[in-house]
């Protein structure tokens, strides 16, 4: 008899792997995913795959927990806003952002603070996805990657509110950065989507028109709006 070989797939970038050549491997299905990093691992090989089918990469696999889902992409999101933040740096400084706002009418508090107070757009660009870290790394609140209690997964609508006032700032004050990050990533509109369909967020406050039922329905505020949350794990 003939013995049979299976090749043996590492899926792991190696020490000087171009990058042209990274994720250089098959894709594998959901059900091949053998570790608690799964549901990441299949949240991130969609978006490599085709980053702007964003019904692919937010569909659920079969039977999968809502809230591992909701969680997993939450982290995901925060993840690759770090790169819109990387780039607000280049013009978005304390001197000419003195305060988080998105449009005349939104100056949003920074909680990261003990007393709720206003920051520079980036400080509290910063201090949001510092503490939005710090929240979904938490062993109090998500000690698990495989199940989540409901009393933890109803933190992230709070994550989603806070995270979302840096598109915002983006979209309002720095259209040029906001755009090019866009046309790279359907963040913000892969985010967007996410959000109303888990009704994470309220869509009177989705203020960045980039679906197409918000460019025809969204109406900006009228009056000045000051609005901050309480405390960073609230």
């Amino acid at each position: 008899m003939a013995a049979t070989t299976e090749t043996v797939i590492l899926r792991r970038n190696r020490p000087g792997t171009k990058v042209e050549e990274f994720y250089g491997w098959v894709d594998q299905s959901f059900e091949e995913m053998d570790s608690t990093l799964a549901v990441q691992q299949y949240i991130q090989q969609n978006i490599r795959s085709d980053i702007g089918n964003i019904d692919k990469i937010l569909e659920a696999p079969d039977g999968q927990d809502e809230g591992v889902w909701k969680y997993e992409h939450l982290r995901q999101f925060c993840l690759e806003l770090n790169g819109l933040a990387v780039k607000l740096q280049v013009e978005c400084n304390p001197e000419t952002c003195t305060q988080m706002t998105a449009t005349e009418q939104w100056i949003f508090l920074c909680a990261a603070h003990k007393t709720p107070k206003e920051c520079p757009a980036i400080d509290y660009t910063r201090h949001t996805l510092d503490g939005a870290a710090c929240l979904l790394n938490s062993n109090k609140y998500f000690p698990s990657r495989v199940s989540i209690k409901e009393s933890s997964v109803a933190k992230l609508g709070s994550v989603c509110r806070r995270v979302y006032r840096i598109f915002s700032h983006a979209y309002f004050h720095h259209r040029t950065l906001f755009d090019e990050y866009e046309n790279e990533t359907h963040l913000c509109k892969r985010f967007t989507t996410f959000v109303i369909k888990y009704n994470l967020m309220s869509k009177d406050n989705l203020i960045v028109p980039i679906l197409e039922e918000q460019q025809s329905t969204l109406t900006t505020p009228q009056n000045t709006t000051v609005t901050g949350d309480a405390s960073p794990d609230s």
